[in-house]
């Protein structure tokens, strides 16, 4: 990804039309990883005063442009642009209305991820050093509901106080993060490691790495500020 918006998301005092170009070069991103397709996935930034930037629905991620994109309400009623917001609003609120922390949030259907998800698979984090760090030991699998029902939601919203990012079964994936970039890093991170999971399984059972060395790869993970312990240490 070039040095363009994405790289300007420091702070919370982010200028909105940077923040329109930023998520504009993270759905691009989306469709040319072969994340999503048609009218896949969904995009949404926090902003002041319980407004939410998101992409539109009925479009593709190929071509939306900065008059697509609307400002809507906790509730999902548009507050700015022509469009309709996506029916997985609420998915996104549920995260936001967990962790006030969480500024982004992605959600696609990338292949390799999204097949392990199907299959019933968790992606496995331990079975190298830096996930860990990044992303915690465990990346869980949520089981399939029908979208938007109250159990799916409560399955979501559960999980966001957990974890940075989720499988979803028979979906996707869904990921956030304290801007677009880190929501959209932790997807990514999570795809790669699909792609060594799946070529790993083929070759025999899958290793991860020795307890006392997860261990201590949390502690890092924690000291970065990262995951529960490391949001209490730094007052998130």
């Amino acid at each position: 990804m070039s040095a363009k918006a994405i790289h300007q998301l420091h702070g919370r005092d982010v200028p909105l039309p940077v923040l329109k170009r930023a998520l504009l070069e993270i759905t691009h991103e989306l469709h040319s990883a072969g994340w999503v397709a048609n009218h896949d996935g969904n995009v949404s930034v926090r902003l002041e005063a319980g407004r939410f930037l998101i992409t539109p629905t009925a479009l593709s991620k190929r071509v939306i442009d900065e008059k697509d994109l609307i400002v809507v309400d906790r509730n999902g009623r548009v507050l700015q642009g022509g469009r309709r917001p996506f029916s997985e609003f609420k998915m996104h609120m549920a995260v936001y209305n967990t962790r006030a922390d969480v500024r982004a949030v992605v959600h696609a259907h990338p292949p390799c991820s999204t097949a392990l998800a199907i299959q019933g698979h968790e992606v496995e984090p331990k079975m190298m050093a830096e996930p860990i760090v990044s992303l915690g030991a465990r990346v869980p699998l949520l089981p399939y509901r029908f979208p938007n029902s109250a159990d799916y939601l409560a399955e979501v919203t559960e999980a966001a106080g957990r974890f940075d990012v989720v499988t979803l079964g028979n979906h996707g994936a869904l990921s956030w993060g304290d801007d677009l970039e880190q929501a959209f890093l932790r997807m990514e991170l999570v795809e790669h490691l699909a792609k060594i999971q799946l070529q790993s399984m083929q070759l025999g059972a899958l290793k991860v790495l020795p307890d006392a060395d997860v261990t201590r790869l949390l502690e890092k993970r924690t000291s970065a500020g990262l995951g529960v312990a490391g949001r209490a240490r730094l007052g998130k």
